[in-house]
């Protein structure tokens, strides 16, 4: 798709502060995805083209985690492998259903997250018990949210950390961290499939690579450097505009 040459710089400062924000409570295609749809990129384009600056955004972001100790390999794997099955059956799906009456049940499942994070302020603040084993955890979580987000999309990073957090027990640190593997996993599964069907734009996708690397990487080091106390008001205020841009997109289409 041609551009003009302005866009361009635009497209890195959208995706630098979408790598930064995302890689810090998750959220960040509220600004990555609509700056593409800005743009001029029909939906299914803006999507493709999307995933591939959010893999590599996620992957800077867990490589960063992975050295400081955060992330747990040997755990996690079983995570990674589901969720990367589950992210391809779903992104194999939505090239042939409308995703489109998700938007109605995602507002009031984020809105959830915030009231229950909210009235409990040492949530993630260090680590608990696990509600469930390891293995269970990633087979429910791993497809579960590893389909939803080939699927559809939004607030998969804050629905890993609320559950990372809540039944496997982790600090908001740790979450972040194992989050961003998971993310990492459903965007190379979803990122293949609009390959595939030719819905990725290389240059700007290219561009918005290089802007969310640089993004991710500062948003990890402010975490691994400030702390879970850092996270929480951060994902509290993430999950909120979450809500209130998905709300918006359905009062807008139910217009």
């Amino acid at each position: 798709m041609e551009l003009a040459p302005w866009i361009y710089p635009l497209l890195f400062l959208a995706a630098l502060a979408a790598g930064l924000i995302d890689s810090i409570a998750g959220g960040g295609g509220l600004i990555a995805l609509p700056a593409l749809l800005m743009a001029g990129f029909p939906v299914p384009l803006a999507l493709g083209t999307n995933k591939l600056q959010s893999l590599f955004g996620s992957s800077m972001a867990a490589v960063h985690y992975a050295r400081h100790g955060v992330v747990d390999w040997r755990r996690c794997r079983l995570g990674v492998v589901l969720t990367f099955v589950g992210a391809l059956v779903g992104a194999w799906t939505i090239q042939r259903m409308d995703a489109s009456r998700l938007g109605l049940l995602i507002p009031w499942l984020l809105a959830g997250i915030l009231i229950y994070t909210i009235f409990r302020p040492q949530m993630g603040q260090e680590k608990r018990e696990p509600r469930m084993t390891s293995n269970v955890f990633w087979f429910i979580a791993g497809i579960g949210l590893g389909f939803y987000d080939g699927f559809f999309g939004p607030g998969t990073g804050m629905f890993w950390t609320i559950a990372l957090v809540l039944l496997l027990g982790q600090d908001f640190i740790a979450a972040t961290g194992h989050t961003k593997v998971m993310n990492a996993a459903s965007n190379l599964a979803s990122l293949g499939v609009f390959i595939v069907v030719g819905q990725v734009d290389w240059m700007a996708g290219g561009v918005m690579v290089a802007g969310q690397i640089v993004g991710a990487r500062l948003g990890a080091g402010l975490v691994v450097k400030k702390g879970a106390r850092f996270i929480r008001p951060v994902f509290l205020t993430m999950v909120t505009l979450t809500i209130a841009r998905l709300a918006y997109v359905e009062l807008t289409r139910a217009r």
